[in-house]
This record gives C-alpha cells, structure tokens and sequence, in this order.
C-alpha cells in the first residue's frame, strides 16, 4: 500500500536572521510567522498529507526552508549540498528523520545544489542554474537519477533566489511563472504567466487541487477557472525571507 507525508520543521528562534539575497531585509514577526506555520502545516494535513517534523534547530535561521534540503524521487532521497556552509546543517538534520524512517539518502558530493532549485514535471526534473545550484552537481544528479527514469534539464535562473522562486507547476504539468523572473519561458513545452509573484508558487495536493499563498487573489482566479480547487495560506512573514508555499515541505510518496 502506497503512503504519503509532508516532512516538515518548526520555525528556528533565530528565523529572523534567515538569509536574503534578492530582496531588502524586513523585520520578522516570530509570533506571528509560528501561527503561519501551524495553519501551513494544518492545510496539508487537512488535504491527506500528514506531518512529519525533523527536529528543530533554533541555531539554524533557515531550517525552516526544508524543501531545500532533500528532493524526493519516489522511494529516492537526494540530499542537497548548499553553497552556503551554514545551511550544511539542515541537510544532516533532514538525513536524520528520513533514516528514521526507513530510508537510505543519497548525498550529493559535486558542486552545490539547494531543492529549492529542482522542479519535477512528469519524469522530468527541471533545475535551476544560478547563484545557489551549479553545473557540476546537476550533471551528478542526472547520473543519480538517470537509472531511474529521470531526465535531468538545466534552467538558468539569474534573478531569483531559487529556480522555484520563479516558477512552478500546476497538476496538469503547465508550467506557471512571473515573467520578470523566469530567463527563458520557452525552455517549457507549456508556459502560463501569473500576474503575481506569489501566484507562481502552488504545492500539488492532488490532481484538482493546489496549496498558494492568499497574496495572489488574481493568480487564484485563474487557477479555479481552469478547475483547480485552492487552498489559500497566509506565509507573509516566510516571503519577507524569499520564502513560498513550496519551501516550507518536501512531499513524500512511498
């Protein structure tokens, strides 16, 4: 019998001092993010994903971001490998409770490469090529994945923190973007423009429905009248730190 969870983490004490790169520092309500969090990891469960936590960490700022610490293929668990020293933590974190749970992560050695930047579209893994992710470790993760039936393409992504802070992908594999931050559309066989940052983010629930952030009423609008069903959250104080719906989880499918 096939499973599914949402592994996710609790926001650090220290969430505040989270990395930004492409947007200007803005105060950070603890209090308020905590609540965000809990309705965030509430509407997944409500939705057939049931939480399971890795320990928290308050001396890891961006632990919270634990997509980017490990992309799911299956029962294949690759583990990133940060550009950043400081967010090597968060992966060993991550590796822990998956270990936990029966399985056998595969690390990556070569180059940097955050989850943030790895979109999978049917047996297609996107990734993006910038600031965080770079060409040795893609062609490390194409050799992993390659023997599985994954096709690895590389997207340059040069102005946004991670390839998925740009773009992802609605149930039906459309590819949705806010073009001032995706560098090459036609890379996609099928492109749609959101008229929101935000909008560009959703989390595939099921097959008719998507998680999004409540700050892209337009974009909503949008995704139900091609017959999705949402599922708005409020991540205000996550976006303030680059953050989206998608950074927040990593979806497991056993």
């Amino acid at each position: 019998m096939s499973t599914r969870f949402a592994l996710v983490r609790k926001p650090a004490e220290t969430l505040a001092d989270g990395i930004v790169t492409f947007v200007e520092r803005q105060p950070v309500d603890l209090a308020l993010a905590r609540r965000q969090w809990v309705a965030y990891v509430a509407a997944l469960e409500a939705n057939g994903w049931p939480a399971v936590e890795v320990d928290a960490d308050d001396t890891l700022p961006d632990s919270v971001f634990v997509e980017d610490t490990v992309i799911m293929f299956g029962s294949v668990a690759v583990l990133a490998n940060p550009s950043r020293a400081a967010r090597s933590p968060e992966v060993a974190g991550t590796a822990r409770k998956l270990r936990e749970l029966g399985f056998e992560p595969v690390a990556l050695t070569e180059g940097h490469l955050d989850g943030g930047d790895v979109l999978k579209v049917g047996r297609t893994v996107y990734v993006g090529l910038g600031g965080t992710t770079d060409q040795a470790a893609i062609d490390q993760l194409q050799r992993v994945l390659g023997p599985h039936g994954w096709t690895v393409v590389a997207v340059p992504i040069t102005k946004a923190l991670h390839l998925k802070s740009a773009l992802t992908a609605l149930p039906d594999q459309t590819i949705i973007g806010y073009g001032p931050l995706v560098d090459d559309p036609s890379i996609f066989p099928s492109f749609l423009e959101v008229p929101e940052e935000s909008g560009a983010h959703v989390v595939v629930l099921d097959e008719d429905t998507v998680l999004m952030s409540d700050g892209a009423p337009q974009s909503r609008s949008i995704f139900e009248a091609r017959g999705l069903r949402v599922v708005p959250v409020d991540i205000s104080e996550y976006e303030k730190l680059e953050g989206c719906v998608t950074c927040l989880s990593v979806r497991v499918r056993q």
